[in-house]
């Protein structure tokens, strides 16, 4: 048991987070293999797809509300106590919210189950969907308490865990999903009612597993923390510890509910104003293109950045109860420089490659470029904005990101109903309220961190230099393009293309020198790689600050 022990308190903030990103890209990758499946499955398609999303929609709104929220607040709670030495007071919060959440999850499931025929014959109007809303209700019991489990080991700085748990899930999803729709599909026939609920069945079983993953790993190293190693706080009755949990938890529910919301204002208002100007199947299949196509797309970057919004929220926490403002300003700064890096490039990619990434993925339905390329514009505002929120969630400025998108969302309303029935704006109206949106939320949640902390701030180095990588990288893969589409055809052509880009942006951002000695050192393996560079002459030794 030492020995996992001392595992365990090894993972470095950087280690975790790129344990969170590698797995997040397995999710994606491994989520489109059913995806392309269920569509393509004879006795699906679009039909199936409509009965398995109309039903998965109700269960991820009960899901938000019963638990969207929980981990951040747990691993917040959990890292405080336990940068303090009071472990046994943080082992005490996970008790209290692993049977509070549970409980919650529980009602949550209840409420599907037995109001799966209303919710399905009235509310949502599609009756088949009865069968798919039964299939998922055990769920939010499971997602209830896998989300306790994974805040708390968050708060322990251990992210690895929750990303092996979710790659876990998201590989029984899959093997699960085609297992069940298969074998109904042999013992039914084609039902596209049943093979649907069958998809839906899947999600269940693999939460399952998934609590099964993470309750044998808690069980098993449960005695991390269980000795107290420092000052022990006033033991605080089980109201207060709810109440705490809450009061956390609540707020950031609030900034997910928002988002949910910020989604719906395009499907109440895109279909609406388009038809001002257009018919109603016109408007239609504009709309389509926007949350089928290009939303799919522009949320991409948003899966990969979620690491440092995941793990900013307990290591901030932990820095702040210890009072090390030198680890919190180190550790925000640098977080905020890699999202931008992260974040440019997918915005130009998205913007000078849209015609080719449309044609590559969807060659039936290629249409949407141009709204692609309006829409790429906000990839950089929301990906920065996720990281800033996580950096004000640690801090405990937990209502700030609220607000922030509540105005945003606000301001896109307003758009959207000013900019969409203009007939020369269209449903680019609907991306341009995105891109003004997720500014709006960017610069508030900005402004509130400058005030609440000292960010190492250098325009040459967080502005100037990725600019300049990224124009460096649009331009010579644009370029390659070109003479490669002269050779192979256009989706191998934009397959190497970008594939080149990739290169072409880690070399520009190396040759810049963007980063210190010291963040190098933070990335995992950052000393071999520090030490590679310097051989190829391309630092100098005593050269350990940048611009």
């Amino acid at each position: 048991m030492q020995k996992v022990k001392k595992t365990l308190k090894k993972e470095s903030f950087m280690q975790g987070i790129f344990a969170m990103m590698f797995s997040q890209v397995l999710i994606k990758l491994i989520g489109l293999v059913y995806k392309l499946y269920l569509t393509n499955r004879e006795g699906f398609g679009d039909e199936g797809n409509a009965i398995y999303s109309s039903g998965f929609y109700i269960y991820s709104l009960l899901l938000t509300l019963s638990s969207v929220g929980v981990p951040n607040a747990i691993s917040k709670l959990v890292s405080e106590r336990i940068a303090i030495g009071d472990n046994k007071g943080a082992n005490r919060i996970f008790k209290i919210a692993f049977f509070t959440f549970g409980l919650l999850g529980f009602i949550g499931t209840c409420i599907l189950f037995f109001g799966a025929s209303y919710i399905a014959n009235v509310i949502v109007q599609i009756p088949d969907a009865e069968l798919t809303l039964v299939a998922l209700s055990p769920s939010i019991f499971f997602v209830s308490l896998i989300c306790v489990i994974r805040g708390y080991f968050n708060g322990n700085g251990t992210l690895k865990v929750t990303a092996n748990s979710q790659t876990l899930e998201q590989i029984f999803k899959t093997v699960f999903t085609i297992l069940l729709v298969e074998l109904i599909a042999i013992t039914m026939g084609i039902n596209t009612k049943v093979m649907a609920a069958g998809a839906n069945l899947a999600t269940t079983v693999a939460t399952i597993g998934s609590f099964i993953y993470l309750f044998v790993f808690y069980k098993n190293n449960r005695t991390i923390n269980i000795n107290s190693t420092g000052i022990i706080t006033k033991k605080e009755s089980i109201f207060n510890v709810i109440k705490g949990i809450l009061s956390v938890s609540i707020p950031i529910s609030l900034s997910a509910i928002l988002s949910s919301i910020n989604k719906n204002i395009d499907s109440t208002t895109v279909v609406r104003g388009l038809k001002t100007f257009m018919d109603e199947s016109a408007a239609k299949i504009q709309y389509g293109i926007l949350s089928g196509k290009v939303d799919t797309l522009t949320s991409l970057p948003l899966s990969f950045n979620i690491a440092f919004a995941t793990a900013l929220v307990p290591a901030i926490s932990f820095a702040r109860a210890k009072n090390d403002n030198n680890t919190i300003n180190k550790r925000v700064s640098f977080s905020i420089l890699v999202t931008i890096l992260i974040g440019l490039p997918c915005t130009a990619g998205m913007f000078v490659f849209s015609e080719q990434i449309l044609k590559l993925l969807f060659p039936a339905q290629a249409a949407g470029a141009v709204l692609l390329q309006i829409s790429s514009l906000a990839i950089i505002f929301t990906v920065l904005a996720q990281t800033i929120n996580g950096a004000l969630q640690g801090l405990g400025k937990i209502m700030v990101p609220a607000i922030a998108f509540g105005v945003g969302v606000i301001v896109k309303l307003v758009l959207n109903i000013l900019l969409v029935p203009i007939p020369s704006i269209g449903v680019n109206g609907a991306a341009i309220g995105t891109i003004a949106c997720n500014i709006v939320a960017c610069i508030i949640g900005f402004s509130v961190l400058r005030k609440s902390i000292k960010i190492r701030f250098s325009f040459s180095k967080y502005i100037v230099k990725p600019i300049i990588s990224t124009i460096i990288m649009s331009v010579c893969s644009y370029a390659i393009y070109i003479g490669l589409n002269k050779i192979f055809s256009i989706s191998i052509a934009s397959i190497l293309a970008i594939l080149s880009a990739i290169i072409i942006y880690v070399l520009a951002i190396i040759a810049l020198k963007l980063f210190t000695k010291e963040e190098i050192y933070m990335i995992p393996y950052g000393q071999k790689l520090y030490r590679l560079l310097l051989k190829f002459g391309i630092y100098k030794e005593e050269n350990t600050q940048s611009n």
